[in-house]
């Protein structure tokens, strides 16, 4: 296990070998003048690095090598961190805005990083091996820049170089390195490029080296803690996600402020074919009085189904459009089903493909639309759905989607698809419902909404039993699980 040194500890032991090399320098021994410069300039460069003052051992760096718009577990690390008095400097992408919460805490520094694309000549292998050079290179100046800082928490996926980087830092500087397992970088490569592929290998064989190394390491399940621990000789604490205090039940007036900010850009959400007169103010799903400034949902309005995604391929959307079609064949063929309006939001690689599939369906009682929501504005629309859908299989069979935690933040239920350990969260009958493919999804999303929005069906009490059985927040969890690894001396 990595340790820590102290600013004493390496000071003495270089006073010892400094004395020890000149004296052999001075005897004429084998020891030449250049080696024994190099060994001091060494030295010297090593306690350069490992200064520290009063400040360090309640400095923090949170490192993601991605969007810190779309990393919520890290968000709340450096928020939980901050909360504890500890000042965060968080490195990673700036693509999207994180939480407001992060950017107005003042103990939280972002530190935005410009995403690496390598050579954009030659085979795709030399502009990889370019990207993954160039990165190295921008992450060590990075964190050697930066303030001494008493530990760096790395999200992982994704870990090349970061891990490799992170931990060099840590053993220059005498910092302490904890690695959080999302996942295993290779098994989501293995999606794209196929298990044998020397990608992959290369890969894997890579966080089996570094891994190990992390003085702490943390993870998102218990099947992930047992096969580091079996497979890898790592062991890990598992810190479950958990909904930020943000996902909640979202009340009927900020339900209708939402519809109507996206009824101006999303056809979807408008009240085209609904009557109003000019003291109302409506949407698909609801109606605000303006005279008594009211706000009621329509009796008669489609159901609210969302999902979330990055649009990867270890999420197959076509189960979910050929689901929604068969759900418009129930409508057609006379079942007492409502309308649907599908919101699938997030940003990813394959949205534009999967736009293209939905924009040749045809279907009059389906609407779907693709809006990305600020960070502000996702718990909103998720605490005002009635039915979530999640597509996320575990490359590794071993990670959790954390878009289910944010829905049952929100007393959501969800209709997820089988992997390995969704038991450790998804609750068959209990708080949603587990599928296999698009028919099982068909049958259940038509179970579910037949007498919608009566609330005494089972969508109903799956609503009661997440209401019910919130269990423990993020900041309980973290604070019986983490604090005492990072507290540590």
């Amino acid at each position: 296990m990595a340790t820590r040194c102290t600013g004493a500890a390496p000071l003495a032991a270089f006073a010892v070998i400094s004395s020890v090399l000149a004296a052999l320098f001075a005897s004429g021994s084998g020891v030449t003048g250049p080696v024994a410069s190099l060994a001091v300039a060494t030295g010297l460069a090593s306690l350069w690095l490992r200064r520290r003052d009063v400040g360090t051992a309640r400095r923090v760096c949170v490192l993601v090598l991605g969007d810190l718009g779309r990393s919520p577990r890290m968000q709340y690390h450096a928020l939980s961190l901050s909360k504890h008095g500890y000042h965060v400097t968080f490195v990673g992408f700036s693509e999207t805005k994180p939480h407001n919460d992060v950017l107005r805490q003042e103990r939280i520094k972002m530190k935005p990083i410009r995403e690496v694309k390598g050579v954009q000549v030659g085979p795709k292998i030399f502009t990889y091996v370019t990207k993954v050079i160039l990165q190295t290179l921008q992450l060590l100046l990075v964190l050697l820049k930066m303030e001494t800082q008493s530990h760096i928490l790395m999200q992982n996926p994704p870990g090349l170089p970061g891990m490799a980087v992170a931990w060099l830092v840590c053993v220059l500087r005498g910092s302490r390195f904890v690695i959080d397992w999302h996942n295993y970088g290779f098994s989501i490569m293995a999606l794209s490029l196929g298990g044998a592929h020397p990608l992959v290998r290369v890969a894997k064989w890579y966080e089996h080296v570094f891994g190990p190394l992390a003085a702490r390491s943390l993870c998102v399940t218990t099947a992930m803690k047992e096969d580091l621990q079996k497979n890898w000789g790592i062991g890990a604490t598992t810190l479950y996600d958990r909904p930020a205090s943000v996902f909640r039940e979202t009340p009927v007036k900020r339900r209708h402020e939402l519809f109507v900010r996206l009824a101006d850009a999303h056809l979807q959400f408008q009240s085209s074919g609904c009557v109003e007169d000019e003291q109302v103010e409506g949407t698909v799903f609801s109606v605000r009085d303006l005279r008594e400034d009211a706000v009621t949902l329509r009796a008669e309005r489609p159901a609210l189904l969302l999902s979330s995604t990055s649009w990867t391929e270890d999420e197959d959307f076509a189960v979910l459009l050929d689901a929604l079609e068969d759900y418009e064949g129930f409508i057609k063929a006379g079942a007492a089903l409502p309308p649907l309006v599908c919101v699938i939001t997030g940003r990813g690689p394959q949205k534009e493909h999967y736009v293209k599939l939905i924009d040749s369906l045809r279907l009059e009682h389906v609407k779907i639309c693709t809006p990305w929501l600020e960070a502000e504005d996702y718990p909103v629309l998720l605490g005002s759905a009635d039915l979530g859908v999640c597509l996320h299989k575990s490359s590794s069979g071993l990670d959790l989607p954390m878009k289910v935690v944010d829905m049952f933040g929100c007393c959501l239920p969800v209709c997820a698809i089988h992997f390995n350990c969704l038991h450790e969260l998804v609750k068959h009958e209990e708080n949603g419902l587990i599928f296999r493919d698009s028919q099982e999804l068909a049958d259940q999303l038509k179970s579910l909404l037949t007498g919608f929005p009566a609330s005494d069906g089972r969508l109903g009490d799956f609503r009661r039993n997440l209401q019910t059985s919130r269990g423990q927040s993020w900041d309980d969890n973290w604070d019986q699980n983490v604090l005492p690894l990072i507290a540590l001396p």
